[in-house]
């Protein structure tokens, strides 16, 4: 989609074109203080997507092609930019990752991603204490939304608090508060849409395992578009139209079903996640740096989805 990726290409070109300058850019302070190294999907190598499970896979290479693209665009040689510049592969990933982990984005009075020094140091809390905004002069303000105590750190949103993937895949960390993490039914993509749901409803709680009830729903539905079509027609209007008592029936009548296609969806994320753990642990960290954060994601998995397991047990 060029009306998103337009923004941030013009900022990765402002990025390299201050890099260019060296110490005669007013930005040199900022630019020699950022990361040189980033643990995010278009930053990660093909043995890295080896070692993730299809959701976090899908979207970790995601970014990498975004990046791929980018790096396209930049070549076709329509940029203020050296020749020398748009050849450097390093210099290139690295003013893209830039760009892409340190943005925030604006609607008014043009959609715009911009940077603003020093605010972007501002890390990610699921419960965030600060805001940033941006007035018609691009001047920037960070907000304080309570009283904040002192020595707290200063904490805004980039993301979802809901499900953490997503925060894996472009920025390259884990959150630590993240209280519910996506099923995982990466498989049951067509029912999802179909049933007019999102991934942000589709959870599982990391603290307890319990699944979220839109969960069972899409289950069942693709337990009935394989058995019974026309009662999967009419399950998948109730939950359309929030119809809960229709919804109820089909639920009850095919509760041992859909339990059972839940134990097997959750003890497969499980065995899967274990092997490609231990995948991951049998790289080298010298080659591959991003395994500790790979692993921290799959470990989050398996924690969780063990609890799940024994909730579905317990139910028969």
């Amino acid at each position: 989609d060029s009306y998103y990726r337009l923004p941030l290409f013009r900022l990765m070109v402002r990025i390299l074109a201050e890099w260019e300058k060296g110490q005669d850019s007013v930005y040199f302070p900022w630019l020699n203080s950022l990361p040189r190294q980033f643990f995010n999907g278009a930053s990660m190598t093909k043995r890295c997507f080896e070692c993730l499970p299809p959701y976090a896979g899908w979207l970790a290479s995601t970014e990498r092609t975004n990046y791929g693209h980018f790096n396209m665009a930049l070549k076709q040689g329509y940029v203020p930019l050296n020749p020398e510049t748009i050849m450097n592969r390093e210099a290139v990933k690295w003013a893209y990752n830039v760009a892409l982990t340190r943005f925030h984005e604006i609607w008014q009075p043009d959609r715009q991603k911009l940077i603003a020094p020093m605010a972007d140091m501002l890390n990610h809390a699921a419960e965030h204490n600060c805001e940033i905004s941006f007035d018609y002069e691009g001047n920037c303000q960070v907000t304080a939304l309570y009283d904040i105590p002192a020595g707290s750190p200063l904490t805004i949103s980039l993301g979802d608090p809901t499900n953490p993937t997503p925060i894996f895949a472009q920025y390259g960390f884990l959150p630590q508060d993240c209280a519910t993490i996506f099923c995982k039914a990466m498989h049951l993509d067509k029912q999802i849409k179909e049933l007019g749901y999102e991934f942000s409803e589709l959870l599982i709680q990391t603290e307890t395992g319990e699944i979220a009830p839109k969960v069972w729903d899409v289950f069942l539905y693709d337990l009935l578009q394989k058995s019974d079509p026309n009662s999967a027609q009419e399950f998948g209007m109730a939950c359309r139209n929030d119809d809960e008592s229709t919804k109820q029936y089909y639920l009850d009548q095919y509760y041992s079903y859909t339990l059972e296609a839940l134990k097997e969806h959750v003890f497969g994320i499980l065995n899967s996640a274990d092997k490609l753990t231990m995948r991951a642990q049998s790289y080298d960290l010298e080659t591959h740096p991003r395994v500790p954060v790979i692993v921290a994601h799959n470990q989050l998995v398996i924690q969780t989805f063990t609890m799940t397991a024994t909730l579905l047990q317990q139910m028969g």
